[in-house]
């Protein structure tokens, strides 16, 4: 199981996911350019003292992470509020990549045509989203839930 952020605008909120990720054991991809500085400095500078404890791979652009998606044989599934399929209704695997777009415009129709499964969190009419952070943890942790817990993401149960 793995996160990928695409292109993130908001750094509070990818550092929210890269604890969530150090927390239970997950790699976490960022697929840059990021709307704010990626360097392991700078994310020490804005005060994520789990950055060591976090598998955290950085791509320099969707086709250099699809590139490296290719060579792993990774599904990708992406979280969209443009999809039909809710996620507690998909069938996740231990290799999945789960990624989500930017906070302020999703992710572009390419990386639309390079997904495997399209997902959404089912949410009530009238409301456009969910923050990131909240989204990536309830189906991260649907997806940890369906394949066997945290101990198959890496982390250990509690």
């Amino acid at each position: 199981m793995r996160i990928a952020l695409y292109q993130p605008d908001i750094p509070q909120n990818a550092g929210t996911i890269l604890r969530l990720a150090a927390c239970l054991g997950i790699e976490a991809h960022i697929i840059e350019p990021a709307g704010f500085p990626t360097t392991d400095r700078a994310f020490r500078r804005a005060g994520m003292d789990y950055l060591d404890q976090v598998a955290l791979v950085r791509h320099t652009s969707f086709e250099a992470f699809e590139r490296w998606r290719a060579r792993e044989g990774a599904r990708l599934i992406v979280l969209t509020t443009h999809a039909s399929t809710p996620y507690l209704d998909h069938v996740f695997r231990a290799g999945d990549i789960v990624l989500f777009g930017r906070e302020s415009a999703g992710v572009p129709e390419e990386v639309h045509r390079a997904a495997d499964a399209r997902l959404v969190i089912p949410m009530r009419a009238g409301l456009r989203s969910l923050n990131v952070a909240v989204a990536a943890a309830m189906v991260v942790g649907e997806a940890i839930r369906q394949i066997g817990g945290a101990a198959q993401c890496g982390g250990a149960r509690t």
